[in-house]
């Protein structure tokens, strides 16, 4: 049978990249996004809807999932603890953090009864490290990273598969105010051991591996996919 798998964030960016890959290779993928739907052609639907937001909509139209990639993400313009309004904090968790556990919250129930799902978070160089983002950022990525890992060993033994994806700077809209005149983006370049930004595909192609259900044994890791960043 043809399996489901949920993006998160499908309009741009990595979440493009994870969907256009699941449908090439005949996956069945369902797009979320606050933004526009994204030109993809396969077996697609696109879900309009803030994850900030009420998610029942979301539930009413996929009750279930195969593969869920909690791709979704904001930043919080590097901004340290004392420039960051608790409004900024909390719009940061709301998206980064507690929108991907309501989801897991959501699914998971089925994914155990099935004995079968993979769970795919989209942590950060920060889940690791500090400087990657700012205060509200790191934090909420350093609390994606813990509960990927504390669901992978809760639910290892239930046939759920749990990862994290850790990328370091990659070129996304998100990223885009970096490549402005007067940006950061030659300067990363420079300090990345592999000389550039790493590019969606890369990240979805990663996606694709952990998705197949060959990596049983890299249960709960927190992939890191940097260029080599965090080796300095």
């Amino acid at each position: 049978m043809t399996k489901t798998v949920l993006v998160t964030g499908v309009s741009s960016g990595i979440g493009l990249a994870q969907a256009s890959s699941f449908l090439e290779q005949g996956y069945r993928v369902v797009g979320v996004d606050r933004a526009y739907a994204p030109n993809l052609t396969g077996d697609f639907q696109f879900i309009q809807l803030d994850l900030q937001e009420d998610l029942a909509p979301l539930f009413q139209q996929l009750p279930s999932v195969d593969i869920l990639c909690n791709t979704a993400g904001i930043l919080d313009d590097y901004q340290p603890l004392l420039a960051c309004s608790e409004e900024v904090f909390e719009q940061v968790f709301a998206v980064n953090f507690f929108a991907t556990l309501k989801l897991i919250r959501h699914y998971l129930p089925d994914m155990i009864e099935r004995k079968e799902g993979i769970i795919i978070n989209m942590c950060s160089i920060a889940s690791q490290l500090a400087g990657g983002g700012g205060a509200a950022y790191t934090s909420s990525k350093h609390a994606l990273a813990g509960l990927t890992k504390q669901l992978a060993l809760d639910y290892a033994l239930e046939g759920i598969q749990v990862f994290g994806i850790a990328p370091g700077a990659v070129q996304t809209g998100m990223t885009q105010s970096d490549f402005e005149e007067g940006g950061m983006a030659d300067w990363v370049a420079e300090q990345t051991p592999i000389g550039r930004w790493t590019q969606p595909q890369e990240i979805a192609d990663l996606t694709m591996f952990l998705a197949s259900g060959k990596a049983q044994s890299m249960q709960g890791q927190i992939i890191g996919i940097d260029g080599g960043w965090s080796l300095k």
